[in-house]
This record gives structure tokens, C-alpha cells and sequence, in this order.
């Protein structure tokens, strides 16, 4: 599913109680409809969103997210965001929380400059939560993989029996720091230079009481 732009610090809070131990996902398939896409870091047509058969969760591809900063980088673009807003529709009688996410991209920051990955998830009705940052240091040059993990105690699902939206914030940051700004360029990007790479979120399921 192509949207109209796109697409995480794990969802801290106790979750409900559970009766029932059985986290197996549902063997009926899942869909994800995207009802809002905005930020900088998500422009028109340039990421997708897929579940995979397996009902583990669901991926978004960006191809053209990327911060920079220092020579021909514009005054904006040191910091680039996205907040997608999904509607999962999962069968009756299961919920699900997000447990995991796997970031990947790649940067080039020079001496001196730095970099930071950060995003963070919440339902709505539910306060936002703190976003998790992972920074990066220059000099560098190559892949970056960042991984955001729940512990089962923190884990929050979405209500049993209702629909909720999930909205997931991501956000890049460049700073030229110490670095020659004038003569160079840094950058940090939400996909590869052979193009867009998959942003992994799994589901933790839980059957509904």
C-alpha cells in the first residue's frame, strides 16, 4: 500500500492484566489502514506500507528520508519527522502492543558532527510517550541499525473490543558540531544509497478476556 507520505522509544506504561498466557498470533490476516501522514521526513508517495503474512506486525519502506546539515543543506533540514497514524484491524477476540521496532539506514557524518534516531508510539487516548534516542558520531560512514525493545511489563495494548488509532512518531537530527559546516556535508538517512529499507515493527498478541 503506497500512502501519501510516511513513516519509535517503546509505549511506557503497565499494560492491562491479562488472563490468558497464549501470545500466538491470529491465523486470520491482519490489514493496516493509514489515516494521517505528516512531517518533512515523509513526502508525498515516498514510503509504503506492508503486513506480512505471518500477522508478526508490519513494515514501512521510506525512500526519502533524510537529514543533513553544513554546505548546500538548507535551514530546515538538520531535523526531519514523520507521525503516521494506522488503524489496525485485528480479528475479535486478540489485541496487540508493539514490542519491538528495528530502524535501519545509512549515514555519512563528518568529524565532529553528529547524528540521533528517535521515535516513540502511543494509542490514542493514551499520553504520548518519552521518546528513546539512539545517537551517532562522526566521523562515519556506512549503515546504522537501531532496535527498540519492550520488556513484557511494559507493554501497552490497544483496548480489547475497540478501535484505536496507533500513531508512531520518527524523527532524524544532524548537527555539524565541530565539523568543517562551511566546506562539508553530513547526513542521516532512513534508507540506503541502493535505496529504501525496511522499518520493522512486531506485534506482541494477546487474547482478549
Amino acid at each position: 500500500m503506497t500512502i501519501d507520505g510516511a513513516a519509535a522509544a517503546i509505549l511506557i506504561s503497565l499494560a492491562p492484566a491479562s488472563h490468558a498466557s497464549d501470545t500466538t498470533p491470529p491465523t486470520v490476516p491482519i490489514t493496516v489502514d493509514v489515516k494521517t501522514v505528516n512531517g518533512s521526513g515523509c513526502p508525498q508517495g515516498t514510503a509504503a506500507v506492508t503486513e506480512p503474512s505471518d500477522n508478526t506486525g508490519f513494515t514501512v519502506k521510506y525512500s526519502d528520508y533524510t537529514a543533513e546539515a553544513g554546505a548546500g543543506a538548507g535551514s530546515t533540514d538538520f531535523r526531519k519527522n514523520c507521525q503516521l497514524s494506522l488503524l489496525v484491524h485485528v480479528p475479535r477476540g486478540f489485541t496487540y502492543a508493539i514490542a519491538q521496532a528495528d530502524y535501519s539506514g545509512y549515514a555519512q557524518l563528518q568529524a565532529g558532527a553528529t547524528g540521533l534516531e528517535q521515535a516513540n508510539y502511543y494509542f490514542q487516548g493514551n499520553s504520548e510517550t518519552v521518546a528513546v534516542g539512539h545517537p551517532l558520531s562522526g566521523p562515519y560512514d556506512g549503515a546504522w541499525h537501531n532496535t527498540d525493545r519492550a520488556d513484557v511489563a511494559t507493554l501497552v495494548y490497544k483496548p480489547c473490543g475497540v478501535d484505536r488509532i496507533l500513531n508512531v512518531n520518527t524523527e532524524l537530527r544532524v548537527s555539524t558540531g565541530d565539523s568543517d559546516a562551511a566546506n562539508t556535508t553530513s547526513y542521516m538517512a532512513m534508507n540506503t544509497t541502493q535505496g529504501g529499507v525496511n522499518t520493522i515493527y512486531r506485534f506482541q498478541w494477546k487474547r482478549c478476556s
